[in-house]
C-alpha cells in the first residue's frame, strides 16, 4: 500500500505542529457524510459501482474493442486527467505503438489547437474508430468543439445511423446539453453520479470506460481505491497535515516529481485534484509537477538554490515492470564500467535518494509516498489516496475542496469574445 514518509520534513516541522486531532475530526466527517459541503460522493464510489452500471460499461468496452481500432475521448480537466493517467500509469505512455488486441487511444478536447485536431484526425480517419464524449453538460467550449469535428468524420464515414452506435457518452444521469443529446439521438451513455465533481470523478465510467477500452481490469483499480479507504488513511492524514503545515510555514509551492516517466499524467492530474480544491480565496498552495531526473536538467538550479518557497514530493514506484541491466562496453571509455551488470533501477534509486539529500540541505522540506507498482490495484489506491488528502488538505485550509468558481472567469471572457452568450456557447444542440 501507499506510505508517506516525513523523514525529509524533520528539520522543518515539528510532530506537535501536525494538525492530526484536526484532520482525524475531518476525515471521520468526511467518512460519515457530515461535511458542510456537496460534493463528496467520490468516498463511495469504490464500493457503489454497482454492477449493473459496471456490465453495462463493461459490454460497451468489448464493443469498442471488438468494432474500433481507434478510440477518440474527448473531454477536458476532470473528463480527461484521470483516464488518460489510467493509461499511461497501468500500461504505458507508448501504449498506442504497442501491437495489442485493443484500441489505439486519442485524447481531444483538452485544448483550442486546430493543430492538435488535425493530428488526430490523421491517425483515425482511414482506420475504425469510435467516440467518447465525457462532459456533465456539454456546454465546455473546448471538448464541444472537438465533438463537432469527430462527430461530423464519423457521420461521413459511416453514415449518420450507423455513426451514432460509434458515439458513447458520459454526462450527468439527468440533466445538461448532453444528457438531453444522448437520450434524444439514442447514444450508448454511462452516468456521473450526483455529489461526484469532475475531478473526483476518475473512479467512474469518465475513468473507467477508457480503461477497459484499453483492457485494464477495473475491479482492481476499484480494489486498490477500497484498500486505501480502509488501510491507508492514516497515511493520507499525515500527508495532508504535513503539506499545510509547511504552507502555514510560507511554503506555499508544492513540486510533485517522480522518477518515472509512466506518472507524468498522473501528476497532471494531481495537478487539477489540488489547484481547483485548495486555490481559493487569495490562498492555496500551487500545485506543480517535475520529471525527474530530466527535470534536474532544467529546474535543478532554482530548486537548490532558488527562492526558498517551495517543498517537494518525491513518489517513489517500489518495483518496476521490467528489469534493463547496464552492459559492459569498455571501449566507451565513460567512466561507468563499475556499474556494468547492475540493475537500471538501481541507478534510478540512487538518484532519488542523492537529489533528496541535496535539495534537504539546501533547505528544500522533502516528503515521500512510496507506491508498490505499475498495477491496476496501485493505480486506484493512489487516485483514492490523493482525494481523501486533497478534501483533508482544502479542508484544513478552510476551503470547499469541491467547487472551483475561479474556472468561469476565463470561460466568461472567452465567450464575450466570440460573441457567444452562455447559453449560445452550447454548441452539441
Amino acid at each position: 500500500m501507499i506510505k508517506t514518509n516525513l523523514d525529509g520534513v524533520k528539520r522543518f516541522i515539528a510532530d506537535r505542529e501536525l494538525p492530526l486531532d484536526d484532520g482525524r475530526k475531518i476525515m471521520s466527517d468526511l467518512s460519515g457524510g457530515r461535511v458542510k459541503y456537496a460534493g463528496t460522493g467520490w468516498m463511495r464510489l469504490p464500493y457503489e459501482y454497482d454492477i449493473e452500471t459496471s456490465s453495462g460499461v463493461k459490454a460497451a468496452a468489448q464493443k469498442v474493442i471488438s468494432d474500433s481500432q481507434a478510440l477518440v475521448v474527448v473531454g477536458i480537466g476532470g473528463s480527461y486527467l484521470g483516464a488518460r493517467a489510467a493509461l499511461d500509469f497501468v500500461n504505458t505512455p507508448q501504449y498506442n505503438a504497442l501491437d495489442k488486441n485493443t484500441p489505439d487511444i486519442y485524447f481531444v478536447g483538452n485544448n483550442l489547437s486546430g493543430e492538435h485536431l488535425a493530428q488526430v484526425i490523421a491517425f483515425v480517419e482511414n482506420r475504425d474508430f469510435s467516440v467518447n464524449y465525457i462532459s456533465k453538460s456539454g456546454s465546455t467550449i473546448e471538448p464541444s468543439v472537438a465533438f463537432r469535428v469527430f462527430k461530423e468524420l464519423l457521420a461521413s464515414k459511416y453514415g449518420e445511423a450507423d455513426a451514432k452506435k460509434r458515439i458513447y457518452i458520459t454526462t450527468d444521469a439527468s440533466k445538461g446539453k448532453l444528457r438531453q443529446l444522448a437520450d434524444r439521438e439514442g447514444y450508448t451513455s454511462f452516468c456521473i453520479p450526483d455529489n461526484v465533481g469532475g475531478r473526483y470523478s476518475v473512479l467512474t465510467a469518465v475513468g473507467l470506460f477508457p480503461a477497459l477500452c484499453a483492457g485494464i481490469d477495473i475491479e482492481e483499480i476499484l480494489s486498490g481505491a477500497r484498500d486505501v479507504t480502509e488501510q491507508c488513511k492514516t497515511d493520507a492524514l499525515l500527508y495532508a497535515c504535513a503539506r499545510q503545515t509547511l504552507y502555514r510555514k510560507g511554503k506555499t509551492i508544492e513540486l510533485l516529481s517522480c522518477f518515472e516517466p509512466a506518472f507524468r499524467s498522473m501528476g497532471e492530474w494531481w495537478k487539477q485534484l489540488f489547484g481547483e480544491s485548495e486555490g481559493k480565496d487569495g490562498s492555496g498552495i500551487f500545485p506543480a509537477y517535475a520529471q525527474f531526473t530530466t527535470d534536474l536538467h532544467s529546474l535543478g538550479q532554482f530548486i537548490q538554490s532558488g527562492e526558498r518557497s517551495l517543498f517537494e514530493t518525491f513518489v517513489s514506484i517500489d518495483k518496476p515492470r521490467s528489469t534493463i541491466c547496464i552492459p559492459e562496453d569498455r571501449s566507451l571509455n565513460d567512466g561507468l564500467d563499475a556499474l556494468a551488470g547492475s540493475n537500471v533501477k538501481t541507478l534510478n534509486d540512487a538518484a532519488l535518494t542523492a537529489t533528496k539529500k541535496a535539495h534537504i540541505d539546501g533547505g528544500v522540506p522533502v516528503l515521500e509516498l512510496a507506491v508498490p507498482d505499475f498495477s491496476a490495484h496501485s493505480f486506484g489506491a493512489l487516485v483514492q489516496f490523493f482525494e481523501i488528502s486533497c478534501a483533508v488538505s482544502a479542508l484544513l485550509s478552510g476551503v470547499n475542496p469541491f467547487d472551483q468558481p475561479g474556472v468561469e472567469a476565463y470561460k466568461k471572457n472567452l465567450y464575450e469574445i466570440l460573441g457567444l452568450t452562455s447559453g449560445q456557447s452550447q454548441p452539441i444542440v
